[in-house]
């Protein structure tokens, strides 16, 4: 069998099955089977796919109509125009996060050195992100879970950025050794009737406890001390839970600045504080 016939027989079972967007989902499940890229699948469609290499895809979209996201099944996500290595111990990237990856990046610009920490930062996008598109930063990147860590630094080591990120271990801001000028987050926000019971993720990234805001309401009350004055604290936050966190911010920084961002689909999805100096 051909590529060609191959990629249409993928996307038409997984169609049939309800998987959205299934043209990509096929490519992405025959790219991986054959270990080319997006250039190569599309240069050579009269490929030939052996027995073996169809058996070998056979499997794979077993396992994607068993739920498993692509993303475990290929081992990597694109975030932010960057390819990261993720597996079932790590959160998948979400293309909103990259609206906070966005907001830190143009209001750090203009220093000249900063610190920069990054809690609960899974397999490392947003630290990353960062430090690819700051180089004047150093940067703190904290999480609970040790296998994340894991990932997280092979993600470092890919991106050539191992010796501008300290990977911490532990709760929140308790690891950070100094204050900083940024913390930016994206924590657990789900909450816990909605999570699904067959996710293949990790609970621990998603379960924001009874009103998704449990995890966020804990580090926001350990920021004193750990922000510098005329430092930012940046927050992904979930629909519907504006009011709620800036009414937090504002009872515990009656001083400070506070600004939200919304996605492209109009969702306030980014929660920006700034101390004052």
């Amino acid at each position: 069998m051909r590529l060609k016939e191959s990629f249409f027989h993928t996307r038409q079972v997984l169609a049939v099955n309800n998987i959205d967007n299934a043209p990509l989902e096929g490519e992405l499940l025959l790219r991986q089977t054959l270990k080319i890229n997006r250039v190569q699948f599309y240069q050579n469609p009269a490929q030939q796919i052996t027995p073996e290499q169809q058996d070998i895809l056979q499997k794979l979209l077993e396992r994607r109509l068993n739920g498993e996201p692509s993303a475990y099944i290929s081992g990597y996500r694109e975030f932010y125009g960057l390819d990261f290595y993720v597996n079932n111990d790590v959160l998948i990237p979400r293309p909103e996060t990259e609206h906070l990856v966005e907001n830190t990046v143009s209001r750090a610009q203009k220093h000249r050195k900063l610190l920069i920490a990054d809690i609960g930062t899974g397999c490392g996008i947003i630290a990353i992100s960062l430090a690819l598109n700051l180089p004047q930063a150093k940067i703190y990147a904290a999480d609970i879970s040790t296998p994340a860590l894991k990932v997280a630094r092979f993600n470092c080591y890919k991106h050539g950025v191992v010796d501008r990120i300290k990977l911490l271990n532990g709760d929140l801001l308790e690891p950070l050794p100094e204050a900083v000028d940024f913390i930016v987050t994206n924590l657990p926000y789900v909450r816990q009737s909605e999570l699904d019971t067959h996710s293949f993720e990790p609970a621990t990234a998603l379960d924001g406890g009874a009103d998704g805001l449990e995890i966020i309401s804990r580090l926001c009350r350990q920021v004193n001390g750990k922000l510098i004055p005329g430092g930012c604290l940046l927050l992904e936050i979930g629909q519907g839970q504006r009011e709620a966190v800036t009414a937090l911010l504002d009872s515990l920084f009656p001083t400070a600045d506070i600004e939200i961002t919304p996605d492209l689909n109009g969702i306030d999805r980014v929660v920006s504080m700034t101390l004052p100096r």
